[in-house]
């Protein structure tokens, strides 16, 4: 077994003790890590957790909660949920296979299951959740790009600009003042043409680099576009802007930024404006 199946974690949810333990030692062979209750209460903590196993074997019919109300609750209140859920039950019933599956379940193996049969289902429902997992955080990760400058790492146009339409509402609706701050890095296209495109690169990182070290975690910095960067830093008075847009300039001007032909001294172009709730926008 690989090491990937070795930390697979598969809930197993059954009152019956003599069933819960064969599952148990079926699911030990097939090298996953079981995890075992006897009742639908405990079934349906270990789903809404915060690492809820890939894989689930819910018995229909448990004390406390069935584990077709478990179903029903996770999908209705956790609907992110990327485990794939198996019940495991006595009812036969074609309008009871229809109800369990309804409910939320992904698919069901009859009592008494047969191992073959029960090891073939589950690796069906493994590859399922694993395949719905991956296609998740290729979501995120093609999100975050889409909002995101790939050299510098911070907010690109459309990011910032959509941060920036936020601040906006939210400063009209709470009152709290904003200040927007655009930024130019002196001489930029001098140091293309003297050092190169990657020393120009690196002088963009260094640059937001220093500028994120000193801003507070919800400030906000974004790439327009070559060597122009915008800034929000939300509910800020007048007097505080004026020193923090001080204090970014001095830095920068104080700071040599290493680049790949060792440190190159930088200088940056800043103004900004405080947008208050009664200012025209």
């Amino acid at each position: 077994m690989t090491d990937e199946k070795d930390k697979t974690r598969i809930l197993v949810a059954e009152d019956d003790l003599v069933s819960r333990l064969m599952l148990v030692s079926a699911i030990q062979k097939w090298g996953y890590e079981p995890v075992a209750v006897d009742n639908g209460k405990d079934a349906l903590e270990t789903l809404s957790g915060a690492y809820p196993p890939l894989l689930a074997i819910l018995d229909w019919v448990m004390p406390e909660m069935d584990g077709i109300d478990v179903v029903r609750t996770i999908r209705k209140n956790y609907g992110n949920t990327l485990t794939y859920i198996i019940m495991l039950t006595t009812k036969t019933e074609k309008e009871e296979v229809i109800e369990g599956l309804e409910a939320g379940a992904d698919d069901y193996i009859r009592k008494p299951f047969d191992a073959d049969e029960l090891w073939a289902r589950i690796r069906v429902g493994l590859r399922t959740a694993q395949l719905q997992k991956d296609l998740i955080e290729m979501q995120k990760v093609l999100e975050y790009e889409a909002v995101h400058d790939p050299l510098t790492g911070c907010l690109n146009r459309r990011g910032i600009l959509e941060r920036l339409k936020e601040e906006l509402e939210r400063s009209e609706r709470t009152g709290e003042p904003l200040c927007v701050a655009m930024c130019d890095l002196d001489h930029f296209k001098k140091i293309n043409d003297t050092y190169g495109h990657q020393t120009g690169d690196d002088v963009l990182k260094g640059f937001v680099h220093i500028i994120r070290s000193q801003l507070r975690p919800y400030d906000q910095i974004g790439r327009l576009g070559g060597e122009e960067f915008l800034i929000i830093i939300p509910n800020i008075t007048e007097a505080y802007a004026k020193n923090t847009l001080e204090r970014l300039n001095k830095i920068i001007y104080d700071t040599e930024v290493i680049t790949c032909i060792g440190k190159v001294k930088i200088t940056v172009s800043i103004g900004g404006i405080i947008v208050k709730k009664t200012d025209k926008y």
